[in-house]
């Protein structure tokens, strides 16, 4: 096994450009920081490309990742290089970007997540989590959402890319298929005019829109809905967090969650 001490290896400088878009569109490729992520890649039968653990973390590990797969042993200070923070868990995977085309057009079932321009890491990984959570089938990241694959939302994610769908598309397109599908789409709205999510019956096949953190969804988006709904405030905040109000309003609007 390649034992790795220099942040200067070709192989930690590859490693390290897969926490750029450019870099994992390049290489096709995204990383996992951690057991728990690496362990979940696992069960889904990912592609791997490399696994890169300190000494302690090969030790616990290295008879559960698949063989085959490329290993190599780091020191601390590449480990804390290529997660880009002060305290990586000491073990990483390099996996494949998952390649899939999805026509909405033959969509016809299933509860779906649709993000607008929701920009924060930590609420897009969160959203695509709870969304899982609620048995959602899948998530749609629109034009001007973070990337699913950017680190700080794959820690956020915590696996769940790996439960359900989650792709990159026109939302204005997924909209028009929902609804020809037969399926309503609703928008939420920091809006007391819209209508009350709890005047809505829980159901397993919808569309669910969660726009901007500042600017909420599109004006266009919001004018295709089959209703937008608001969350009634009772104390003195402005607003939820988006991912708190994603939760609210999955959790209620799924069936299986009543």
């Amino acid at each position: 096994m390649e034992r790795i001490i220099s942040n200067q290896n070709s192989r930690v400088k590859a490693w390290a450009k897969l926490s750029s878009k450019k870099g994992r569109l390049e290489n096709h490729t995204y990383l996992l920081d951690g057991w728990h992520l690496v362990e979940e890649a696992v069960k889904a039968n990912a592609k791997f490309h490399a696994v890169m653990a300190t000494s302690s973390q090969m030790a616990l590990h290295l008879p559960e990742v698949p063989h085959g797969v490329p290993a190599f042993e780091i020191s601390e200070e590449v480990a804390k290089h290529i997660a880009g923070t002060n305290t990586p868990q000491g073990i990483f995977a390099e996996i494949s970007l998952p390649e899939k085309t999805f026509d909405p057009a033959y969509v016809h079932d299933g509860a779906w997540l649709l993000l607008d321009q929701i920009q924060d890491p930590g609420n897009v990984g969160t959203l695509v989590r709870t969304a899982d959570a609620a048995g959602f089938k899948g998530v749609v990241l629109g034009e001007g959402t973070a990337d699913a694959f950017a680190p700080k939302v794959v820690r956020a994610m915590q696996g769940s890319q790996f439960h359900l769908e989650v792709l990159n598309g026109d939302l204005n397109q997924w909209v028009d298929a929902l609804t020809n599908n037969g399926l309503p789409v609703y928008g939420s709205q920091l809006n007391e005019a819209a209508q009350s999510y709890r005047d809505i019956a829980p159901s397993t096949q919808f569309g669910l829109i969660l726009g901007n953190e500042g600017q909420g969804m599109s004006d266009e988006l919001a004018a295709k809905t089959t209703a937008n709904l608001y969350i009634p405030i009772q104390g003195q905040a402005e607003s939820l967090n988006v991912a708190i109000a994603g939760g609210i309003l999955m959790f209620s609007l799924s069936l299986g969650n009543e």
